[in-house]
Formats: structure tokens, sequence, C-alpha cells
């Protein structure tokens, strides 16, 4: 019934098996793929034919994580996967960037990939497993994919690198690197770091993409036992036309390229390409071209008049040189009553960003497999369409705003201080006003400075920069500081992000098949000069945390307690800390280790809070004097509250001088006295005696 093919190999100290024939026999392709006991399944389906009105290639990528892989429940209410998680719509970005470039070129039909967790062993990160599915997927099923490519993860601990680490074993790297490749070249690169050398971060990828090629091998044995028939697919040859639409807008395209100015150089391109649909295109025409080849052979006029006028000459559309670096304006403390907050101008791209402090009641709650976690840092990216000077609808979060929003937060992380060093949930807001090139890096500057703005006491400043690149044969140039239209006409779109001391994160994606070595190492080390740059502009606003926390920020104060402590704090059904908080005003939060963080925006609530919490978990000291409240009067002395749960006897004796004759000639319940503790008795029960003391100073006052 099954025609199934398996491969393995040992990688990474783990076997990995690739198998067809047995699962999702109906799919173009689907390959399951087992790493260690994690296994993913990816499926891929074509369309047999191109819908002729689309002028770009249809593909769509699908990573779901099941939550049975784990062994879990899902949470909230339905108890039922359901919008994508963030991290489901970041590996579906990885999966997609590297294999969208390899697909034949003039193919337009929909694509299809599904890639779907079914086992997850808590060991190893699905993600890349994914990916090497997806390459597999797409390798067996015919369609006009140019792959295969590889995919693997590289940490760097203890001074060396690591191929696929374990999740235990990430909480010790100082490197997350993500890559992928064919065995020619790196396609994409996704990576996380600690102020690393952009010696160390190249050598990364390199050792990646040497474990990569074991995977690509494998992948074609696999396929020349299972793959099934190429399809028999032509690009369409439009050269017939390409000289006539030439010769119509060359000269105009050219003249709209000389403009600097990015809504009149959009302009007057707009003019051109509607003057060749005009030209070509007609709908009672059969015989007519259609909109989207029209498009495609005006594409390919800007992009020849774009990247040769650069290779030719060096001076780019704006007229920089490849190296230079737009005008920068830094701006810190820009808006009145936020903690913290920026204004970060370059060129045509603008980002406001807004640090805000908050409490741990403030904590993320992220739901995954390997559990349940709270995150204490968060950094949210948003791309209105105003910020291009467009119309366009405002909706949910879209997959681009969660990567370049995850693209800055991973930049940030490592300069960000500890929980210990810094008790607040931080969260970062980045609305992007402008938009011409790299609104992601434009984040993470003005992050850096909207947090120090706020008196977040960050490590070092970190600056971002994308680079792109024109490769044509043997000749290239490497681009600094990126316009969108160098972004959309180029070959690479490279993000380096880092402080003066090292590299945080990179991020890499290849429009073509992929990039050299030596490519790299000119764009990691035109990128440092950049970022240096950058960092100094940065610097004239603000060039590290403002002594004191904004005005309007909560103040934290913590303590530690010992463990067998923190059910007194929070006392039965929690009723002594909902009283703490209520009668003092103040948030209180307390974790599984006896951390707690006390915060308000007035000190005297918190040195309440801090005072009854300590009251409660301190040992009274023999011979101090308290504060306290009579609970009970009885005929043989009173009851005192005197430290936070304890009471105590002020035997009748040691109610003043000289014996009275009851109780409450002397206090009544509810009365408010100071006693003194004089010890403990043989069943070990609290022994005090009543004093008279200093309202101002609370020192005992002889009596006379």
């Amino acid at each position: 019934m099954f025609n199934i093919t398996k491969k393995s190999i040992e990688w990474g100290g783990r076997t990995l098996t690739l198998e067809t024939g047995r699962i999702a026999r109906q799919a173009d392709g689907a390959v399951l793929v087992t790493y260690g006991d994690t296994s993913v399944l990816c499926a891929v389906t074509a369309a047999k034919e191109a819908n002729p009105n689309f002028d770009f290639f249809p593909l769509t990528v699908h990573y779901q994580e099941k939550y049975y892989a784990a062994g879990r429940v899902p949470g909230g209410y339905f108890k039922r996967e359901a919008r994508p998680t963030e991290k489901e719509t970041l590996t579906s970005r990885l999966i997609d960037r590297p294999i969208r470039p390899l697909f034949a070129k003039g193919f337009k039909n929909e694509v299809l990939v599904v890639a779907q967790v079914l086992s997850h062993d808590l060991e190893n990160d699905p993600d890349v497993i994914a990916m090497i599915a997806a390459s597999a997927a797409l390798t067996v099923s015919g369609v006009p994919f140019m792959g295969p490519i590889g995919a693997s993860r590289v940490g760097y601990i203890n001074g060396g690198y690591v191929l696929n680490p374990t999740l235990d074993e990430m909480d010790d790297t100082q490197l997350d690197l993500v890559m992928a490749g064919t065995n020619e070249a790196v396609m994409m690169v996704e990576s996380e770091a600690k102020e690393l050398s952009e010696e160390v971060m190249l050598g990364a990828v390199k050792f990646g993409h040497d474990a990569a090629k074991q995977v690509i091998d494998l992948i074609i044995d696999f396929a020349e036992e299972c793959a099934k028939d190429p399809w028999d697919f032509t690009a369409p040859d439009h050269s017939e036309h390409a000289d006539k639409v030439r010769a119509l807008v060359e000269e105009d395209v050219k003249a709209a390229y000389k403009e600097q100015i990015k809504q009149v150089r959009q302009e007057k391109i707009a003019e051109a390409k509607n003057k060749a649909i005009e030209a070509f295109c007609d709908e009672d025409d059969e015989n007519a071209l259609s909109k989207s080849v029209v498009s495609g052979l005006f594409k390919e006029i800007e992009s020849d008049i774009v990247r040769g006028g650069i290779l030719d000459t060096g001076e780019r559309i704006d007229g920089r040189d490849t190296k230079t670096v737009r005008p920068i304006v830094a701006e810190a403390g820009v808006l009145p009553r936020t903690h913290g907050s920026s204004l970060f101008t370059r060129g045509e791209t603008q980002a406001l960003v807004v640090a805000t402090l908050g409490t741990g009641e403030d904590e993320q709650m992220i739901d995954s497999l390997t559990g349940t976690y709270k995150e204490q840092f968060m950094l949210h990216y948003n791309f209105p369409p105003y910020s291009v000077g467009e119309v366009g609808r405002m909706g949910f979060t879209g997959r681009r705003e969660i990567g370049h929003g995850k693209l800055a937060w991973r930049a940030m992380k490592a300069v960000i201080p500890s929980q210990d060093e810094f008790p607040y949930v931080i969260r970062l807001v980045s609305e992007i006003t402008e938009s011409n090139g790299s609104s992601s890096m434009a984040t993470v500057c003005g992050s850096s400075l909207a947090l120090m703005d706020g008196g977040v006491p960050i490590k070092r400043p970190v600056a971002g920069i994308a680079m792109g690149l024109i490769l044509e044969g043997e000749r290239f140039a490497v681009l600094s500081d990126i316009l969108g239209d160098e972004d959309h006409l180029g070959d690479m779109d490279f993000k380096v992000a880092g402080t003066d001391q090292g590299v945080t994160s990179l991020q890499m994606d290849i429009k073509i098949a992929g990039i050299t070595e030596e490519i790299m190492q000119v764009a990691l080390g035109q990128a440092k000069d950049g970022r240096m740059h950058i960092l100094g502009e940065m610097g004239k606003a603000l060039d590290a945390a403002r002594s004191d926390l904004g005005d309007y920020a909560p103040r934290i104060e913590t303590m530690q307690i010992a463990k067998d402590k923190i059910r007194e704090v929070i006392g039965t059904g929690g009723k002594v800390i909902r009283q703490i908080v209520e009668e003092t005003g103040a948030k209180v939060n307390i974790d599984d280790e006896g951390l707690i963080k006390i915060a308000s925006n007035d000190k005297a609530q918190i040195d309440a809070a801090y005072k009854w919490i300590h009251s409660i978990v301190a040992e009274p000291e023999v011979g101090e004097i308290y504060k306290g409240k009579v609970v009970k009067a009885m005929d043989f002395g009173a009851f005192v509250n005197f430290f936070g749960p304890r009471d105590g006897l002020v035997h009748i004796s040691q109610l003043a001088d000289g014996r009275p004759e009851k109780t409450t000639d002397v206090v009544k319940e509810g009365d408010e006295v100071y006693v003194k503790l004089l010890g403990f008795d043989d069943r070990g029960k609290v022994r005090l005696s009543m004093k008279v003391v200093d309202q101002e100073t609370g020192k005992e006052i002889e009596k006379e």
C-alpha cells in the first residue's frame, strides 16, 4: 500500500531522517523529517496553471506548532490552536526567505508550503527541521525549484561553535544563528548575539554553511530515489516586446531616477509606467500584452538603469557614494508624559520610539510548545500606511511587522539589564512615521535612545544599518544604508546591529542564488564603519542612560525573603498580600524564589509596604521596642499583636508600675501601644512589657 523512501545521516550528534510515501500522499511533495525525537511534516502543493493577473510569485508558507506534539493542551478558552503565534509567524518567514528566490524565473503558479510540528522532544527546536522538511518536499515535488537548500543552527559556547545546540544549551550560548543556503552560497541568515566580533559572526555563518551542505547531500540522495518527474515549465518569452517597451520609456525612467526626492521620483516613475501600459495593453485585444507582463518588463528597465548606474559610476539614486550614510537627526525626550521617548530620523526614514516601564503584573505570559513562561522585555513595531505616503488598511499586525519587531528585539536583548539589576518590565513601541529604507534599523537606534531617556541602564547604545548589494557577473557593489528602491531592485538586504563592542544581531536575505564569503566580509566591514558613524550621531542626543527614571515612571524596590516565608506574606487565599496592597496603595509582586517587587509612584507607599512585609518575615529581637495593637484583654494581662502576625502576652504585672487591679484599667481591645520584647517562656511563647515612648523618636521614656 505504501511506497516508502527513507534516508538518514548522523548530524550534530543526532540522527536526521527524511521519509516520504507514507503520509500526505496526495500532495505534490510531502516529507516527514525527524531529528532526535522532534518530527516535522511538510507538504507542498502547487497550482497547475498560473493566474495571468499575478505580476508576482504567489508563494505562501505556513508553519504550525501542534501542541499535542509536546503532550500539551493549548491555553485559552477554546483549547485549540488558533491564530499563529509569534514563533509560528517568524518560522514561516524563515522558511519563505531562502526558498523564494530559488523558484524558476517567470514561474507564477500559486504554491502552498505547510510545515506541521507533529512531535517535539523539548530538546531540538523544530524551526530548522521545518526548513529542511520544506526544502526536501519541494525537491521531490517536481515543481521548478532550483534547490535544494540546507539549514542549520549555530551556537557559540566557551569560545567554540556548536552545531544545533539543544534548548538547554541555548541558555549558555553567546550566539543563536540560523542560516540557510545552497551548496554554492548562503541564502539567508537570522541571528542574535552578545556583542560578538564580525570575525566570529562570519565564522559562524561559514560553520553553519558547511553543516548545511551535509543536509543538501542527504536531500539529493533522497530525491534520486523518490522525486516526481520535473514539471514541463518554460518561462514565457516576451523578449520581442522588451525592446519596444524600453524604447518608449527608458529615457523617462532615467530622468525619474535622477530625482533625489522620493515622492517626486515615484510620481515620475508611475507616469512612465502608465505610459507603457496605455501603449501596450488593450483589454479588447486578445493579442495585446497584459498589465502584469508590461509591469515585469518595466521593472527590468528600472533594474538595469539603477544597477548599471551604481556599478558604472559609483553614484546612487540620491547622489551618495556606496559608503555614505544619509543625514541623521537623533532626539531624546520628545514626549512629555511617557517614561522615555525618542525620534530618530535618517534621511527619509523616521522612527518614533516610546519606552514604558511596568511592574511584575505587566509581564507577558507566553504559551509555547515547551511550556508557559513570562517575558519581561517586549518590542512592538508598527508600520502605518502614511509612513510611505499611501492609503491603506489598518488591520491586525502583519508578518512583516512581527518580523521587523523581532529583529529589533534581538538587537537590543544583549544590552537590556537583568531583573536583578533593574526589576522592571520593559516595553518598547516603534511607530514608523516615515519610511524609505530600513525602518527596522531605525527602530534599533530609536530604541536605544528611548531606553536611555527613560533611565534604563542599558550596557551600551545599539545602532543598526542596512546594507545592499548589486551583483552583475564578477562586478559587485556593497551599499551602505540602502534606500527602498535599492532594496527593491538590488540583490541583498543585509542588516547589522550592534554596539561599539560588537554585533548583537545580523539578518541577511539574498534575492539571487546566494553570495560568497568575500562579499559577506566586505559587507560586514562596511557595516561596522556605518554603525560606528551612526553611534556617534546618536551620542549627540544621549550617549548614556539618564541618572534618574522619568517623573511618571513607577518606582520599584526589591527585597529577598526566605522561601518558607512566602506563604506568610501571601496569606490564606492571598488575604495578607491583598491587605498590604489595599492599605498601602503599592503594587506587590512575589515570585517562587522569594523575590518581592514593591512598586508605586509614591515612595511613602513603597516604604509602608516594605515595612509591613519586613515585619512579617523578620524575627523580633529581644530588648527592642515595637508598636502594636491590643487584640484581647484578659484578667491576667493583654495579648498584643506587635510584629506582623505575631501576638505576645503583656502580663498584668508588666502593664504599669504597681500591679493594677484590672487589665482594662490600663488598656482596652483596639488600643495602640508600645511594647518591649522581654523574651520567651519555657513553651516558646512571647513575653512583653508595656512601655511609654517618645512619639517622635520611638525611644523609651523613663517613668518618674
